[in-house]
């Protein structure tokens, strides 16, 4: 009994139209068809903004104006599905443990890590979201001191989703960051020659881990803080 190949059948090579790929793959994923949304903690919502000053000095009161800029009469959270122009999938990967046995290396595998989840953000007028990003961090690491406002880890971490749509804008896979936190918030650029564009920023998040699910009747809603 001979062996067959994929895409051949008794060593006989299948041929195929382009038709009959066009059926086969019914429809290829799109990178620009997507939806973030993010669960901002509760630190952050509570009213108050970090600053690391001195309590009620002047520094202190600036920031604390800054850090509350207005999103009028649309939340954060909203804010996030419409301003994240791009996000990434980021990638998980399994180590792998080396054994050595009589000359040959037997690989097995090791443990699971996580890569970080990025996303770049186009900047609202009124610095909405990036004073939320801002706020974050500062209350997980101060600015003008080595402290930190949360009193648990848990406080600080949130969690963030990312859905695919299809061209009928149906959400048929989707991934969620559990425990996430801004480590790093990018620079905005200035310059007077630059013309005709608008500005951003990326936002680099640790994830703890994510996991994923392919429910086409999943809701139109951002996962919870707390989850």
């Amino acid at each position: 009994m001979s062996e067959t190949t994929p895409g051949a059948t008794e060593q006989t090579v299948v041929s195929s139209s382009i038709f009959d790929f066009r059926n086969k793959i019914a429809d290829l994923a799109r990178p620009n068809l997507f939806q973030v949304g993010l669960a901002f903690p509760s630190i952050i919502d509570d009213g108050g903004v970090g600053t690391g000053a001195t309590p009620d000095s002047q520094e202190d009161v600036a920031q604390s104006e800054a850090g509350a800029s207005q999103t009028g009469t649309v939340a954060a959270t909203e804010l996030v599905t419409f301003l994240v122009k791009a996000a990434n999938i980021p990638a998980s990967t399994i180590g792998v443990i080396e054994v050595p046995y009589r000359g040959r290396t037997l690989k097995i595998a090791g443990d699971r890590t996580f890569e970080p989840w990025t996303i770049t953000v186009l900047n609202d007028r009124d610095f909405a979201l990036r004073a939320k990003f801002e706020s974050w961090s500062t209350k997980i690491q101060n600015l003008q001191q080595n402290k930190q406002e949360p009193s648990t880890i848990a406080d600080y971490q949130a969690s963030g989703v990312v859905y695919q749509l299809d061209r009928r804008q149906a959400h048929v896979r989707a991934y969620e960051f559990q425990g996430i936190w801004p480590s790093n918030i990018s620079a905005i650029d200035l310059a007077w020659d630059s013309n005709d564009t608008v500005q951003e920023y990326t936002v680099e998040f640790q994830v703890q881990y994510w996991t994923y699910s392919n429910n086409e009747n999943m809701p139109n809603s951002v996962p919870d803080a707390d989850s």
